[in-house]
């Protein structure tokens, strides 16, 4: 088989699929949404997707484990940020699609 594209490498596609796999939950969807503007915190996050702390909490963890988010602690506060390049691009083609979708 024959292709024009240049190969992806395989350690490439391995963290790609990581990360995809990971964002297939609409709240963590929703969570870097609101960290795409950048630094929020627990709370922040909690108002913007209508949910309990616990439960950002847990998605926050999850992210954090797959390297998608970080934090950093400035007191009392702890400030969540997007650190995975992939997330922006993956965000844009969503909207686009959802464009799209209700333009039908």
């Amino acid at each position: 088989m024959k292709t024009s594209l240049p190969r992806i490498p395989t350690d490439y596609l391995a963290r790609s699929a990581d990360v995809i796999k990971c964002l297939g939950h609409p709240l963590r969807l929703r969570l870097l949404e609101a960290l795409e503007g950048g630094e929020r915190t627990v709370s922040e996050l909690q108002e913007y997707a209508g949910v309990s702390q616990a439960a950002v909490s847990q998605q926050l963890g999850i992210l954090r484990g797959r390297r998608v988010v970080d934090s950093r602690r400035d007191g009392i506060h702890v400030f969540y940020r997007i650190t995975e390049p992939k997330v922006a691009h993956i965000l844009a083609c969503i909207r686009e699609c959802a464009d799209q979708e209700l333009e039908y």
